[in-house]
C-alpha cells in the first residue's frame, strides 16, 4: 500500500503546511483605485513574517488606512501620495503610463486596481523600458520583459530589505527556525534519497537508481512525480 507524496499532502490543507496567517500584519496592497491624487502620512513601520520586505502603515487624507511594502529611504513621518499627479519620488504610487522611461518601480499591478502582484520581494525592483500605445513595457526582477496596461499602478523606488540574503545562515538550526516562522517545509529531500515506499524515485536498487524522472501522461496519482508529461525533453539545440 503506497503513501501520499509530499506534493499530494500539501493539497490536504493540514496544519503542517498551512501558512500562519494569524501572525501576519495584513494584506499589503495599494489603496483603492481612484483617479484623484491623495496624500498620506507614514505612521508605522512593521516587520511582518509573511513578507520579506518591511511594511509601512499609511493614513491617507481621505481617511483610508492601508499597508504597503516600504521602499528604500522612507521613515515614519514621511508623506507619500497616490495618483497621476504625484511627484516622482520614492514611495509615491503612479500609473505606469505617467512614469518616464528608466524609472525603478516595485509592487506593480497586473490589472488596474488589483493592489500589486509583481516585484514584491525585498530588494527587488522593475524598470520601465518603453511605452507602446496604451501599454508599457517593464523589465521584471527576473530580467523578463512584460507588457502592462498603462493604467496599472506601481510604487516608485527599490523595495527595502535588500541585504536580507547576503547574511549566511551558518548552521542548519538557524535555517530551520527561519523556515518554521513561515511554516515552510524544511529540509527538502530529493526523491532518489528516499525509500521506495515513500517516493516513486526512491529505493537502493542499482537497476532503478538512474531511471528517467518523467511521469507518463496516464500514470496513476501516486506515480506522478518529477517531470509531469512534458511536451519535450532533452537539451534544446539551437
Amino acid at each position: 500500500m503506497g503513501k501520499n507524496l509530499i506534493q499530494q499532502k500539501r493539497g490536504k490543507g493540514g496544519p503542517r503546511y498551512l501558512a500562519p496567517s494569524f501572525n501576519y500584519a495584513g494584506e499589503a496592497k495599494h489603496k483603492s483605485y481612484s483617479k484623484e491624487t491623495v496624500s498620506g502620512l507614514i505612521t508605522e513601520l512593521i516587520d511582518c513574517p509573511g513578507h520579506s520586505a518591511p511594511l509601512m502603515k499609511i493614513k491617507y487624507d481621505d481617511g483610508e488606512e492601508c499597508l504597503l511594502l516600504a521602499s528604500e529611504g522612507l521613515k515614519i513621518g514621511d508623506r507619500v501620495s497616490a495618483g497621476s499627479e504625484s511627484a516622482l519620488s520614492s514611495g509615491n504610487i503612479l500609473p505606469l503610463k505617467d512614469l518616464p522611461e528608466g524609472t525603478l518601480v516595485n509592487n506593480i499591478e497586473s490589472m488596474p486596481g488589483d493592489g500589486g502582484k509583481f516585484a514584491r520581494s525585498s530588494g527587488t525592483f522593475g524598470r520601465v523600458l518603453s511605452k507602446i500605445g496604451d501599454s508599457v513595457s517593464v523589465m521584471l526582477p527576473s530580467k523578463k520583459e512584460k507588457l502592462f496596461v498603462g493604467e496599472c499602478r506601481a510604487a516608485i523606488g527599490v523595495l527595502a530589505g535588500g541585504g536580507r540574503r547576503e547574511k549566511p545562515f551558518i548552521k542548519a538550526g538557524n535555517k530551520f527556525h527561519a523556515m518554521r516562522a513561515k511554516n515552510k517545509l524544511y529540509p527538502i529531500v530529493c526523491g532518489q534519497s528516499m525509500n521506495a515506499v515513500n517516493h516513486p524515485h526512491g529505493g537502493s536498487r542499482s537497476s532503478k537508481k538512474n531511471k528517467p524522472l518523467i511521469s507518463p501522461r496516464f500514470a496513476s496519482p501516486g506515480r506522478k512525480a518529477g517531470a509531469l508529461h512534458p511536451r519535450r525533453t532533452g537539451r534544446r539545440k539551437r
